[in-house]
């Protein structure tokens, strides 16, 4: 957008986009607990928008709306890390859940069920599930925080490169393709959580519903499956490293 000048009038662009920064932040909160504050996300996902218009002006990305949601759900997720709003007992859970998965596909050769994942974390079937519960959230910013083995930030080894942009990089083919490998792999069940929420952008009560169960279940089966996930692309990013190393 130009003024009568034909110059870029950054304040139009705003007052064009800012819904766009109100859709995406109800997106995300039908994923996070009940303590996370819509304004805030709004907040945070306005400061994306300026910088996506800033960035913008200045010649990266021809799809402007495309390129302004990437920044505008990446500020909010910015916004999510630097509260730290997950609790560290249940970020320690989590951890263990994911290592416990891990061995569990290495001894049994197939992905573990929930009954056995309970018995070898030592907790109950209730108390596990409670767990994936309380988690919901998480599953917002995890492919966003891909931490690997040396505790490095998938997205921040790209920021370091001016030319690297994190939703270029996220579409990378090859992500995608360990994507849908890892998607793939999960159970039925999980697997059709999976699908109804990202392909058909179903949330989680419309999923619910299709499936026959609470909401509060396919957001548990959601967690799980976002763990599994970690667990497999750690795991394709080990070997890559390892691979590479003995190259």
């Amino acid at each position: 957008m130009y003024n009568a000048a034909g110059q870029f009038n950054k304040d139009q662009m705003v007052r064009r986009f800012a819904p766009l920064v109100k859709r995406v932040a109800y997106h995300l909160m039908a994923r996070l607990p009940a303590s996370v504050l819509i304004d805030d996300l709004v907040q945070n996902g306005m400061i994306g928008l300026l910088d996506a218009i800033d960035r913008f002006e200045a010649g990266k990305g021809a799809q402007f709306e495309t390129y302004a949601v990437q920044r505008v759900r990446g500020a909010m997720l910015d916004g999510l890390r630097d509260n730290d709003w997950l609790p560290r007992r249940l970020r320690r859970e989590l951890r263990q859940i994911e290592q416990t998965i891990a061995r569990l596909e290495q001894e049994l050769g197939r992905p573990p069920s929930e009954d056995e994942l309970a018995a070898a974390l030592g907790v109950s079937l209730a108390g596990y599930q409670k767990t994936l519960q309380d988690a919901r959230g998480r599953q917002v910013i995890s492919f966003e925080d891909m931490i690997d083995e040396d505790g490095e930030d998938f997205l921040e080894r790209h920021y370091a490169d001016d030319e690297g942009d994190p939703a270029r990089i996220l579409e990378d083919q090859d992500v995608k393709k360990r994507l849908v490998r890892g998607i793939e792999s999960l159970p039925e069940r999980e697997k059709l959580v999976m699908a109804l929420h990202y392909e058909q952008d179903l949330n989680l009560r419309e999923i619910g519903e299709v499936m026959g169960v609470s909401e509060g279940r396919v957001s548990q089966m959601h967690a799980q499956a976002v763990a599994r996930l970690r667990v497999r692309l750690f795991k394709d990013s080990s070997t890559r490293k390892k691979a590479r190393k003995n190259g």
